[in-house]
């Protein structure tokens, strides 16, 4: 007994260790106040040690954002598979765990799963068996029961598989659907059953939401395309927040560093308000140009010419593969 007791502070203490140069990273970087932990510093993990680590660790949970958490471990070099874990093992581990920490393992979780698949899993790979079965390294063997809430995530899969763009993911509030089950399980979140289910289910909408991204800005820029063989230059966009003659290389660019700032995220937060409605402008200033008779026969070919062959912006496919490539990305944004 004395044995096992022993191997447990030694464990913990080591993840304890582990994390600690992670917050002080993180810390610096969201200009967060905080005092070295002496023992984290200098201890040897004797149980005094391990008491004070655990409540330095515990006071900066409570200062840590969960909107931090995710920016941090999408963009610090510091954040690898072995520190995913030791986040994890540390809020599993809590006694009282709170709704901040529940939104934590959610992240972390489906971040460490991504990197524990194969990068060329297809959705149909990625059954409830086939998670908890690649999960059972950091969550144990895990024992998976017909439970209603597991089909109302199934559900939720089904419809976001079948949205046509952003704007009807975000109107079905599917994703907002998923944070309430999540809240309604309480504790029962963090068993292993349900984290599987729930690593499954935010891995999953991930990429529904990527392959949705990726088509709407594709249909953005081969809009503006259309507009500028037709002779325009400049679009009213108000609607999307931007000027009522905004150019449309000015529309270009900014669609394209979105790209990059939308990588990490997917639940309609401002800027992806602002994505929705600007395809909502383009297509209407394509079918205000039509009946205007704007459309020429050699502005139609022409547009024609420019597309024929060439690959969209961004490539689109059923795994999402710009993002699988890169699993250090979530999504949520503004700061929930």
């Amino acid at each position: 007994m004395q044995t096992t007791s022993t191997h447990a502070s030694s464990a913990s203490w080591q993840t304890q260790r582990g994390l600690y140069d992670s917050y002080c990273s993180l810390a610096r970087e969201f200009v967060i106040e905080m005092q070295p932990c002496a023992a984290l510093e200098t201890g040897t993990g004797a149980a005094e040690d391990i008491i004070a680590a655990r409540e330095w660790l515990a006071e900066m949970d409570q200062r840590i954002q969960i909107h931090q958490l995710r920016q941090f471990i999408q963009t610090s070099a510091l954040v690898n598979e072995e520190v995913l874990r030791a986040l994890l093992l540390h809020h599993l581990q809590k006694e009282h765990k709170t709704d901040h920490d529940r939104d934590k393992v959610d992240f972390v979780l489906v971040q460490l799963f991504s990197q524990l698949i194969p990068a060329n899993f297809s959705d149909a790979d990625l059954s409830l068996p086939a998670v908890a079965k690649a999960l059972e390294p950091v969550l144990g063997q895990i024992s998976l029961t017909e439970t209603e809430w597991l089909k109302s995530l199934d559900d939720l899969l089904a419809k976001a598989n079948a949205a046509k763009n952003l704007n009807s993911l975000f109107t079905g509030r599917i994703i907002e659907a998923g944070r309430d089950i999540k809240a309604s399980c309480g504790d029962k979140f963090f068993e292993p059953e349900a984290l599987a289910a729930f690593a499954r289910f935010g891995f999953l909408i991930r990429r529904a939401f990527f392959r949705l991204m990726h088509q709407d800005l594709n249909a953005i820029l081969d809009g503006l395309r259309e507009l500028e063989s037709r002779g325009v230059n400049t679009l009213d966009c108000r609607k999307a927040q931007f000027a009522a003659d905004e150019p449309i290389a000015r529309l270009r660019m900014i669609c394209q560093s979105w790209k990059v700032m939308f990588h990490a995220e997917y639940s309609s937060g401002q800027p992806l308000c602002l994505l929705v409605d600007l395809r909502t402008a383009v297509e209407s200033a394509l079918l205000r140009n039509d009946r205007l008779g704007g459309a020429s026969v050699k502005g139609k070919a022409s547009a024609a010419s420019a597309t024929a062959g060439r690959a969209p912006e961004f490539e689109v496919s059923g795994t999402s593969a710009a993002w699988d490539a890169d699993p250090g990305q979530d999504p949520e944004p503004s700061g929930k």
